[in-house]
């Protein structure tokens, strides 16, 4: 039924004026709208609307992901730009803070200044 419909994403956000300059200048993701309600930016083709919160507590999850090709240039190139990739104890992560499981991808964390845990993952 919704196979071919388009899929849009949600992140919250109770400090839009950081959540803007993060997903924008940040992240590099194209800025389509800015509403009372929303932030509104596309992902390659994919509407990630960050949406506009009094309140928030940051999930000890993964809100939203990212599928790279090559996980370390990424990287690279987001800590360039003030990212921080996130530690987790009891995971084997090398020095840039990519995990690596058993069926041979790579995973990185990160978070967006609200404090949604976001990722690159390179598949194998």
């Amino acid at each position: 039924m919704l196979n071919a419909s388009k899929l849009v994403c949600f992140a919250a956000t109770a400090n839009p004026t950081k959540a803007l300059e993060f997903y924008r200048d940040t992240l590099g993701l194209p800025l389509v709208d800015h509403s009372p309600f929303a932030i509104v930016f596309d992902s390659n083709g994919t509407m990630l609307r960050v949406q506009k919160v009094q309140d928030l507590s940051p999930v000890n999850y993964t809100v939203l992901g990212w599928q790279v090709d090559d996980i370390r240039v990424t990287i690279e190139q987001l800590t360039a730009r003030g990212v921080r990739f996130e530690r987790y104890d009891g995971m084997a992560q090398n020095t840039q803070g990519i995990w690596t499981p058993p069926d041979g991808s790579r995973v990185a964390w990160f978070k967006d200044p609200d404090g949604n845990a976001l990722s690159l993952t390179e598949f194998r």
